[in-house]
Parts: C-alpha cells; structure tokens; sequence
C-alpha cells in the first residue's frame, strides 16, 4: 500500500466534526463550481474507488428527486439493500446519502472525509477540488464501503462533466429537461440536452423520459450506442382519474394507483421508473407487488409537499421556471382559497422574472426573504424585480415585504393569515430547507382558538 502525505489540513483525523469539515471543503477551490472530471478521477483512482453493485445514475432539469426516491421506495419493497446519493440537502447534510432508507452516520462521513482528503495530497501532488467534488468522493466511498446491492446517483448539475459521471451507469435515466444553469451548461436547450446525455453509457439502457426530448440527446445515444427507452415509442403510459397502467417491451404493469409524491409530474416520473427497473430486469429482478407498494408510500420532502393545517402549507423546492410552472398547475388544481401567501428565496443565477411572472396572478402576499448563502439573491433584490412585473395597472396587484430568514418571514405571515388561508414556500433548497429545520410545522394562526 502506498504511502499517504496529507496535504496541510488540520482536520486530517477522525477527531473532527462533520461541520469542520462541511466548512474546510467549502474553502478548497477558488470557485465553487468547476465542471470537469479529471482532478475528481485523480482523486478516485488514488482511493482506488469503485461500485461493484448495479448503478442507476439520473439526469435532468426538474424530476430527478422523485425518480430517485420512487426507484429507492419500489426496490427497498423488492428487498434490496439501497444507497441513494442526492444533493443537494433540505436540512442536514447526512441526509444526501441515505442507505436502507437511514441517513449515513456521521462517523461514517467523517472517515471518509479524511481518506478523500489524504489521497488528494498524495505524494505531495495535490489535487484541488471544489466542494461538491470532495464530498461527493467521500459519499462514493461510503458506498463502495456498504455492501450495497443497487446505487442509485443524482447528477448535481448537467451530466457529462457532473462528479458522479466518473461512475460507469448499467442504467441512466433522463428526466425533463429545460433551461437551468445556462451559464454552465449552455443558452440553448439543445446545448443543456448534451450536457446531460453525456452519462450514456455503450450497450446500456438509457430511459429518456422527457416526452419532447432534445434531438441532442436523441443523437448523443445514437453516437454512444445506448440502448434507449423513450417515452411514447418503447414505453407508454395510459389511465384516468383513478388509476394508471404502463406497457413496454414485455413487460405490463395495470391498475396502478397514483404515486403518493403529489403533482401532475409525477406519473411521468414514474413511467420513467418503470422503464429503467424493466430495462434492469435481470439483474435486479422486482415483483408487481414490489412496484405497488414502493409508489403507494414513497415519501420526498420538499417537493409540492402539502401539510395540512390552519393555515395549509405547501413546501416546494421549484427553483427555475420550468419547476415553478408544474408549481403553479399543481396549486391551481388544489381548489379556491381566500389568500395565498408566499415565502421566496432563489439563488442569484435564476431566472427569478421568469418565476415571479408565473407566480404573481397566484399570489396575494409575497415574503421575499435572503438566505444563507453567498449564492442567494438579496431579497431586496427580489422584490426589486417583482415591482417591475407587480405594476398598479395589473388586475391582480399583490403585496409584497422583505425578510432576513425564511423562519422571519413565516412568523410574519402567521401573523397576518387566516386560517382558512394557504402558505407556499418555494425556491431554493435553503428556503424550504429553514422551514423543515425543526420538523415538520404544523401551523396555527394566531388568532385561532387552540383546542
């Protein structure tokens, strides 16, 4: 075994907490998002790291989260042993490595850590990586460590050149695509459509489940030789109001109930799911019974979550504006309520004009709120470019006030709401993920009568 020498960290043993090293990671690279795969496959192969278990890797703008958690659900029925890496994270940072449906340990996290942190100053040849890179090595290796007999990977951002791609998929899954992170991933829905089909892999199933895919992606399996499944032409999804079916390639899955996720978006998620578990069919063999019960109770915090109360609240993490249209569909489909109002928090790269501009005929109060995060939008800024939509001649002219955290601006709106109002928080990971930070909240405005 070769020799380690550590790079001058002083967290460099297991002594150290999980923060400390959340926070040294942050400080490694000079920018916080470097696409690319050679300094991460450096790193990798020092630790010599490897997943010997079946891999599903998933790609896409809006939809990967659910299709994770749907296959996690449908093969933890089937019992199978599950790792399913996601990011980012709603409250704590365990949570974007769950095994056998229970957050990784800390100490788990933390040796892992410093094996990642050892290799990449191997031999005094140093290798800077940015922090999704480094924790998502340590994340690897805590998955090559567990015995797993599936992983599952979420892409963080694109595909091609997304750290989890140095992982070799037996099947990849291709969500709906649309305009996200334009300055990395290209002006185009073409150019981002490369991007995310670069996880293809030769021979191996590749589900697209964007109904109106990108040729880019269309041309990209070709190119590689993957063996696609698409929406509409290897698979398809029939139903009613009731129920559901999917047929494709052999394979008929009838009188499905709907999946507990909410949201008109999801069936298509699910039609995607079962593609790739036929596609996998031989290797990671799944009962019709399996199926049924993994969607029945799969459970995914933060998207179109609605907890019930007086207020009802509604978290949802739609963070561009193709999310924030299914946001809008899927609250328009809840029924009538007297006023709604809405916590926002959005990171300062999107398309916030975009989303305010579907939101506002929906929204009757707005709590424009910053975040803990140097990428975040003021909300100053915000509610600057909502004033610019939100003008006096607008039928439907709504009110808006700005807050330091999302936790002020609940406080706020609870005491300004009724109880027969609705409360939507919505944007950022960091927005929803404040509200969840203490548990799930059940509300109460003020002036109601507590039993």
């Amino acid at each position: 075994m070769q020799s380690l020498n550590t790079s001058p960290c002083p967290l460099a043993d297991a002594n150290s907490s999980l923060d400390d090293w959340l926070v040294y990671a942050e400080h490694l690279h000079p920018v916080s998002i470097d696409l690319g795969l050679d300094r991460v496959k450096t790193v990798a192969n020092r630790l010599s790291l490897h997943l010997t278990c079946p891999v599903i890797t998933v790609a896409g703008t809006n939809g990967k989260g659910s299709t994770c958690a749907m296959l996690d659900s449908i093969l933890r029925q089937a019992g199978y042993k599950v790792g399913v890496y996601t990011s980012p994270h709603l409250v704590h940072f365990e949570d974007r490595l769950r095994i056998a449906d229970q957050p990784v340990s800390t100490t788990e996290l933390v040796a892992a850590f410093v094996m990642v942190e050892r290799s990449r100053g191997q031999n005094d040849a140093e290798v800077s990586l940015t922090f999704f890179e480094f924790t998502t090595l340590a994340i690897l290796l805590v998955m090559a460590q567990s015995d797993l007999d599936v992983a599952i990977l979420e892409v963080g951002l694109g595909g091609r050149l997304d750290a989890v791609n140095i992982i070799d998929a037996d099947c990849v899954v291709i969500t709906s695509i649309d305009m996200d992170h334009v300055a990395f991933l290209g002006t185009t829905r073409e150019a981002i459509g490369h991007e995310k089909a670069g996880i293809m892999r030769t021979g191996r199933p590749a589900v697209i489940s964007d109904p109106l895919p990108p040729q880019s992606v269309l041309d990209h399996a070709k190119e590689v030789g993957a063996d696609v499944w698409r929406v509409g032409v290897d698979f398809n999804v029939t139903g009613d109001q009731q129920q559901w079916a999917w047929a494709g390639r052999g394979r008929r899955y009838g009188g499905l109930a709907f999946p507990a996720l909410r949201g008109g978006n999801q069936l298509v998620n699910a039609a995607g799911v079962l593609a790739a578990l036929t596609a996998l069919r031989d290797v990671l063999p799944v009962s019709a019974q399996a199926v049924r019960t993994g969607l029945a109770f799969v459970q995914l915090p933060g998207r179109f979550q609605v907890v019930p109360g007086q207020p009802v609240l509604v978290l949802d993490v739609a963070h561009n504006p193709h999310a924030v249209a299914t946001l809008a569909v899927n609250l328009d489909a809840m029924g009538f309520f007297p006023v709604t109002h809405a916590i926002f928090g959005v990171m300062a790269d999107k398309d916030m004009s975009q989303m305010l501009v579907r939101m506002n005929p929906l929204i009757d109060r707005w709590y424009f709120t910053d975040l803990p995060t140097e990428r975040a939008a003021l909300a100053s800024d915000v509610m600057s470019c909502w004033q610019i939509i939100n003008t006096p001649q607008d039928v439907h002219h709504a009110q808006a006030a700005c807050f330091q955290s999302p936790e002020q601006a609940l406080k706020a709106v609870l005491e300004a709401a009724n109880p027969t109002d609705r409360i939507l928080v919505f944007g950022s990971f960091y927005a929803v993920g404040d509200i969840l930070k203490k548990g799930v909240p059940q509300l109460q405005a003020q002036h109601l009568p507590k039993s």
